[in-house]
């Protein structure tokens, strides 16, 4: 595993819909980095953290510096969705032509599509996108494998061992373990474990 950052500091954006667990990815990312031995800054969570809302956490991460919590707008270095358009919505605002991007596939539609009067874009139109506006782009479906773990919220965890598969950044299984088992049963970590291990497989 490396042990340093690849830019310093390197700013991340982890984005979903209210009910996806992204305020947990963002704080169990945060512990991880801080367990590799990094300074991080959480910045707080914007938008509508209500199921069904957009939801974004910034963090930025440096082996010396503590930043301040927002980070500027296209400055994003690695963005992390656990909904695909919210990935296009945050790579608008904060994107660049080096920035790493990693999303579910599972798009959540809001209710404007349900009811027709706006549409989605597809996962091919999105990957598109991706291929144009990013450095580098995995699409997985996280999801999935949450559900065939027995709880959809699992994806979050996922999609962080995904992460950790594309040695983005200096984490691995052991920083993961050490962070869950602060906070969590024995059960849970176990199966925690399992769908980190199940995303990391997936890249």
């Amino acid at each position: 595993m490396k042990t340093s950052l690849a830019k310093d500091p390197t700013n991340i954006i982890i984005t979903g819909v209210g009910g996806q667990g992204n305020v947990m990815a963002s704080r169990v990312l945060a512990g991880m980095l801080v367990n590799a031995g990094f300074i991080v800054t959480i910045g707080e969570t914007f938008g509508m953290s209500q199921r069904g809302g957009s939801v974004m956490s910034h963090l930025r991460v440096s082996s010396s510096s503590v930043l301040s919590p927002q980070i500027p707008q296209g400055r994003a270095d690695i963005v992390i969705a656990l909904e695909p358009v919210e990935a296009l919505r945050v790579l608008v605002k904060y994107g660049n032509p080096d920035v790493a991007v990693l999303t579910n596939s599972r798009m959540v539609y809001p209710m404007g599509v349900i009811t027709g009067e706006f549409t989605y874009p597809s996962i091919d139109e999105v990957k598109s996108m991706f291929e144009k506006i990013s450095a580098k782009n995995w699409i997985i479906d996280a999801t999935s494998v949450a559900v065939d773990l027995g709880n959809p919220v699992l994806s979050n965890i996922v999609m962080i061992g995904a992460l950790a598969g594309t040695s983005l950044l200096p984490i691995d299984r052991r920083v993961f373990e050490k962070e869950i088992t602060k906070s969590m049963s024995a059960d849970k970590c176990l199966i925690n474990l399992t769908a980190f291990d199940a995303g990391m497989k997936m890249l």
